[in-house]
């Protein structure tokens, strides 16, 4: 069970002792809640000895009284403010006028427990003021995960692109100073390689403008039939070139002519990555085949290939951003590490499901269900 912290600062020995009476054996929950809450009650009877326990405890509920011995509730309460203390506050009074409510509420005062209160009207403050704050430090926890999220991103990215860049540096300084030789033909090895780094950064900034078009695009307006056969045909067509370096063999198994509903260039985003890496982790001589079917509610999508496959704990973390399984067998193979992740969101957009099937030195398949008619897409 998680704790709160309690001070309850009156004058009043009986409404302090009855407050930690009341709190003491109580517990609150929700059904949103994964835990409930207990209390731990302290006791101050002046907002003196108030002040300093908080200063030394921090609670994170007060109920405070106006009317004190020295300074009165509302000196505390601005003294809390001022400072700006984390602290929820509930006013425990008997002398509620306007002119207090509206100087308590200013302050930071969210609720008012009027004397004398019974136990239910104080558990009830309580349970609402508990909601509040679970609320809270679920939207901090949510805030301080996303800025960690930003920052491992913002950190792989900056390597990634990093890394060529200073690949393209030193070729260009080698080129300059000519410590080949005078003639282009020297640098060929060189040129080729830059290329490559330039394609390859090339890439990544498409995939992340793929993820930031997943993320952020609305989907109105752009909802129509797209016929997964053409789609498919354009993905084999786009990665031929390279099928043919790498002398593999690309088959179309259309079982079942499916259109679905859907953004076209999210299903071109599907069919794009699945083939080009069907081919770039095949073998040499190796075979791709795309079977495209359907039932009653669903287009089924099979990518399978011959190639060198993938072990169980790296399939835990294929569709991680920015994760590339790293292996002697893939060592010269680039890419962003983005492609299978945003396969995997545009498919969550579309409530489908991809599964993979894999052996290493065997071959992989990918197979993909996607519901025929969107279902809430935005």
């Amino acid at each position: 069970m998680a704790v709160l912290k309690v001070l309850v600062i009156d004058d009043e020995p009986g409404i302090r002792s009855g407050v930690s009476r009341i709190l003491n054996n109580f517990h609150v929950t929700y059904p949103f809640m994964d835990e409930d809450y207990n209390f731990e009650v302290t006791e101050a009877a002046t907002g003196e000895e108030g002040i300093s326990i908080l200063e030394r405890d921090m609670p994170d509920i007060l109920l405070l009284d106006n009317k004190l011995p020295g300074i009165q509730g509302v000196e505390v309460l601005e003294y809390i403010r001022n400072r700006k203390y984390d602290i929820v506050v509930a006013m425990i009074t008997s002398y509620a006028s306007l002119d207090i409510a509206v100087r308590a509420t200013r302050d930071g005062a969210i609720d008012f427990i009027p004397k004398p209160f019974t136990p239910q009207e104080l558990k009830s403050s309580i349970e609402n003021i508990t909601k509040q704050q679970y609320l809270k430090r679920i939207t901090h926890k949510m805030n301080q995960e996303g800025k960690k999220i930003r920052y491992q991103f913002l950190s792989v990215l900056s390597h990634e692109l990093k890394a060529p860049l200073n690949a393209l540096e030193g070729y260009l300084r080698m080129m300059q100073e000519k410590q080949a030789g005078d003639m282009v033909d020297d640098y060929a090895t060189p040129i080729e390689r830059s290329l490559q780094r330039i394609q390859g950064m090339r890439n990544l900034i498409m995939d992340l403008l793929d993820l930031t078009k997943i993320q952020l695009e609305v989907k109105e307006g752009k909802i129509r039939e797209v016929n997964l056969a053409e789609v498919a045909s354009a993905a084999i067509t786009t990665v031929q070139p390279y099928a043919i370096q790498m002398d593999v063999t690309i088959n179309l198994d259309v079982r079942s002519d499916v259109v679905i509903m859907a953004d076209p260039g999210d299903i071109e985003i599907i069919f794009n990555n699945l083939v080009s890496n069907a081919v770039k982790y095949n073998k040499m001589g190796g075979k791709a085949e795309i079977v495209i079917d359907n039932s009653d509610s669903e287009a089924i999508i099979i990518i399978s290939d011959t190639g060198i496959g993938i072990t169980k704990n790296d399939v835990e973390n294929l569709f991680t951003e920015f994760v590339r399984i790293k292996n002697e067998k893939t060592r010269n193979i680039s890419g962003s590490g983005l492609g299978l992740s945003i396969v995997r969101k545009v498919i969550e957009l579309y409530h489908g499901t991809i599964n993979v099937e894999s052996t290493p030195d065997v071959g992989t398949t990918f197979t993909i269900r996607l519901p025929k008619k969107p279902i809430n897409i935005t």
